[in-house]
């Protein structure tokens, strides 16, 4: 059996019944399990069987209103109302652009900052402090669990790694604190 190109889009065909058709493994898919490719890395194109249309963005808009809906939080309603507000002003035309440059320059910090944890090795002076061994690994965990899906196959920490998840979490309030502040600050220009 030929191994599928993961590089290549998984491409999910929508038949007139609303199924979602997986192409490679010639079986039906559910929205979370296109959620869950998505979160393994992996780039998914939907298209409709009979027109050809693609449905991508209307699918990745429907996980993610589910995921809200079931109370995993991760757009403040600030930061939504924005975006609604967006689709009726001047600011429709700068808004995706700002919002790529921002998850863009969110990889590329969590990306430089693995590096950096990974070049402290016992020789630092850091590493000596107690309990800097738990400290690299929590913040290991989180990083992982912010990328997950995004540069590799993560799809979070494993549950070793997550020894402390009120110190990810109060990251994750200041990380969404920062973001709100870049949206007023946007919505103000």
């Amino acid at each position: 059996m030929v191994k599928p190109d993961a590089a290549a889009p998984l491409l999910i065909k929508r038949y007139a019944s609303r199924r979602l058709y997986n192409t490679e493994t010639s079986d039906y898919v559910t929205l979370e399990d296109i959620a869950r490719f998505i979160r393994d890395g992996r780039e998914v194109k939907i298209v409709d069987l009979k027109s050809g249309d693609d449905l991508t963005r209307q699918y990745l808009l429907q996980i993610i209103a589910e995921h809200e809906g079931r109370g995993e939080n991760v757009l403040p309603v600030d930061v939504l109302t924005d975006l609604v507000r967006s689709y009726t002003s001047q600011a429709q035309s700068v808004v995706p652009q700002f919002l790529a440059a921002s998850f863009e320059m969110l990889r590329e910090g969590q990306s430089k900052m693995m590096e950096n944890m990974a070049a402290m090795s016992s020789t630092s002076p850091m590493a000596k402090m107690p309990g800097f061994d738990q400290l690299q690994r929590q913040q290991q965990a989180f990083l992982k669990a912010m990328m997950g899906g995004w540069r590799s196959a993560s799809s979070g920490p494993s549950p070793e790694d997550d020894e402390n998840p009120s110190a990810a979490e109060e990251d994750m309030v200041e990380i969404r604190r920062q973001l709100a502040a870049l949206q007023e600050r946007i919505s103000k220009l």
